[in-house]
């Protein structure tokens, strides 16, 4: 018994962020980002007073978002259930009996009870069991309010990579109708050519051809914007009929950041946040486990009156009363509570080593978006340049055609690699985008006024 005791006294264990979580380096590997991690208010970092209505309209529209703000109020009211139990319950229970009973010479008696009677029942909470349980709830409650703030920053992210990208497909679409436009123009180029007998055949084929595989191009691209947009629009819990955006042109990437320090991230993350709350919670259930060995120590009371008629019940020498404590001990439950210990110690482990894979996975996050920005500029930068070139060589080709100085395959190369050029420039620049997007997003930064 002394045994049991001792461990079922044992308190919560102390936690700390950080010796829960892996150890972690004094900087990110990926450069050298030192400071505090500027990542608050991020969308209005991109000073697009479009994104911003979009995103400030999904927050308050998506449905996804709302069932999760649902699943938090009831966690919220499981925890008030959790602790109701640690206060006295009194209910009362009003009554009427009536009875009528024939003797043997067929009269009749009559009988009547009316009765008003109070109970009440309180386990005194003496070692803190129930205080555990309400503590677990309440952790739980906790672990859901942070998934419903990261479902919102997630939102957001969502809503303005899907803004990008509709940005993305709606200059694709411009790129890809001025390439039909110019294929058109070379079409006529050659045709009279042809006609004048300065070409062959194969010359009008050739560029007709081309002009096909552009105009399929151009319709590849509408799709693709029809389908961004309707996307955007489910975020905003919008019905998804396809109106596309007319949106600016991709805005350039905010300043580069400072992203602070990796052990800063534990506190910062809601998913990390949600993960340590829910080792509270295993950590509290596995007390209150502990606790369920000792000794429970009830009061019950009811009281009342009754009376045979219902003028008399508020008359106090009908009270009737009593009174009762109780102290239950385990002795022997076939090992349920043994068993439920061993079973707690287990979700306790499972929660810590599910919050150090979390921890892994979010500075994994941080250190790809980071070392990602770095070559996402050099590719940018280096597609800027090929643009600028196709575009110089397109024009040349065209000259030294109608001069007869190449062929009309490399004519059309030259157009080929323009439009392939322009179609990868804006990929990398909405990558950019998008990239700086999860950096923000791995840093746990807010992406608007919690107020």
């Amino acid at each position: 018994m002394i045994a049991l005791c001792l461990t079922a006294c044992q308190s919560l264990p102390e936690r700390d962020l950080k010796q829960a979580a892996v150890s972690t380096p004094a900087g990110w590997q990926a450069g050298h980002h030192v400071g505090e991690a500027a990542v608050e208010h991020w969308v209005a970092a991109f000073a697009d007073p479009v994104l911003s209505r979009l995103v400030h309209s999904a927050l308050l529209d998506n449905y996804d978002l709302r069932a999760a703000a649902a699943r938090v109020n009831a966690a919220r009211e499981s925890a008030v259930i959790a602790g109701a139990v640690r206060l006295p319950q009194l209910s009362f229970t009003p009554g009427y009996q009536g009875a009528q009973v024939r003797d043997s010479g067929f009269a009749s008696t009559r009988t009547d009870a009316f009765e008003a009677l109070f109970n009440l029942s309180w386990e005194i909470d003496l070692w803190g069991r129930l205080y555990s349980a309400q503590q677990a709830a309440q952790r739980e409650a906790d672990a859901l309010a942070a998934d419903f703030y990261g479902a919102g920053l997630s939102l957001a992210a969502r809503t303005a990579q899907s803004y990008f990208e509709s940005s993305e497909a709606d200059l694709q679409v411009q790129v890809a109708e001025q390439s039909v436009k110019d294929r058109r123009a070379i079409v006529e180029l050659v045709r009279g050519r042809f006609n004048r007998g300065l070409t062959r055949g194969l010359d009008l084929r050739l560029v007709l051809t081309d002009l096909a595989n552009a105009e399929a191009r151009l319709a590849d691209a509408r799709n693709q914007a029809q389908a961004v947009a309707r996307r955007l629009e489910v975020l905003l819990g919008r019905y998804p009929g396809g109106a596309i955006l007319k949106t600016a042109q991709l805005p350039v990437p905010p300043a580069h950041l400072t992203a602070g320090l990796p052990s800063q991230l534990l506190a910062r993350r809601p998913d990390l946040v949600a993960a340590y709350a829910r080792l509270r919670s295993a950590d509290a259930r596995l007390s209150g486990a502990q606790r369920a060995l000792l000794p429970r120590i009830a009061l019950t009371a009811s009281g009342g009156t009754s009376s045979s008629a219902l003028a008399d019940i508020v008359d106090p020498r009908a009270a009737v009363w009593n009174l009762a404590m109780g102290l239950v001990q385990p002795v022997f439950t076939g090992g349920r509570l043994q068993g439920d210990i061993r079973l707690n110690k287990a979700r306790v482990e499972e929660a810590l080593n599910t919050y150090r894979s979390t921890a892994l996975n979010a500075f994994r996050e941080v250190e790809q978006a980071l070392a990602a920005e770095q070559w996402l500029r050099i590719r940018e930068q280096a597609l800027s340049e090929a643009v600028a070139q196709t575009e110089a060589s397109r024009k040349l080709a065209v000259y030294s055609y109608r001069q007869g100085l190449i062929e009309i395959l490399t004519l059309l190369d030259s157009y080929r690699s323009t439009l392939d050029a322009q179609s990868a420039h804006l990929a990398v620049r909405r990558q950019l985008l998008n990239n700086r997007i999860n950096l923000y997003l791995a840093l746990g930064g807010s992406a608007y006024d919690a107020d």
